[in-house]
């Protein structure tokens, strides 16, 4: 199946003034964060990109706009599915007075358990990502390939659920993993499992994610056209 390209949105104003903002409108990058979002649109300038697909929040169609500044011919679509986890009653809140909440252990600990209050579970948040993901991940193998690269816009706890879900990891463990403003998340779906190609990443060369044309690819399962879910032995 195609690699998706998971790109956390560039930093916003509510990561720099300490409130979790949720599903807030209106909130967008700051200069920074307009940087950032520069930048990764020239990190992915020179990939065919088949898709950008984006959550609807401000804050990921900018980082989303800013890299289809490099792909003319493509215009990001948006997926609610992949918008921000409903935190519920904790929308808006300083992430100090959240911290004090007797909820937040749980979200720490036990984020399987947790659903915000007047919001969404954790579970739920998982599933519709993952769920969107997958679905993007198919429609784009059946137009432009299994070798196909596209792009997914989203949110810190969003990317890290959809991480979890590609290790086979129970989402208890996802707190583990850290996912900063615009970096790059490489997943590439096979037939029977996803493989995580990087994680987190913020400035290496992707020039390794250019398909390779069919006559020069290597072994039984690329010539056929379908990528091979076998890992090397010892590495490749």
């Amino acid at each position: 199946m195609p690699t998706v390209i998971l790109v956390r949105h560039g930093r916003s104003s509510a990561n720099t003034s300490g409130v979790l903002a949720g599903r807030t409108p209106g909130v967008k990058l700051d200069d920074t964060g307009v940087q950032q979002a520069t930048a990764v649109g020239e990190r992915l300038a020179a990939l065919p990109l088949a898709a950008i697909v984006t959550s609807p929040l401000d804050r990921c169609k900018q980082t989303a706009a800013a890299i289809a500044k490099h792909h003319s011919a493509l215009r990001p679509a948006t997926d609610r599915r992949l918008t921000e986890c409903g935190y519920g009653d904790w929308t808006g809140q300083k992430i100090a007075t959240l911290a004090k909440d007797p909820l937040w252990a749980v979200v720490q600990a036990h984020p399987s358990g947790v659903t915000f209050p007047n919001g969404e579970s954790m579970r739920g948040m998982q599933q519709r990502a993952v769920d969107a993901i997958r679905a993007h991940d198919a429609a784009i193998a059946a137009s432009h390939g299994e070798n196909a690269v596209w792009v997914a816009v989203s949110h810190g706890d969003v990317i890290k659920a959809i991480v979890s879900d590609a290790l086979g990891q129970h989402l208890d463990s996802f707190q583990r993993i850290v996912v900063d403003t615009a970096s790059t998340t490489i997943i590439t779906y096979t037939r029977t499992r996803p493989f995580l190609v990087r994680l987190n990443d913020s400035g290496s060369d992707l020039s390794s994610l250019i398909p390779k044309p069919p006559e020069k690819a290597k072994g039984r399962a690329r010539k056929s056209g379908v990528q091979s879910s076998d890992a090397v032995v010892g590495g490749r």
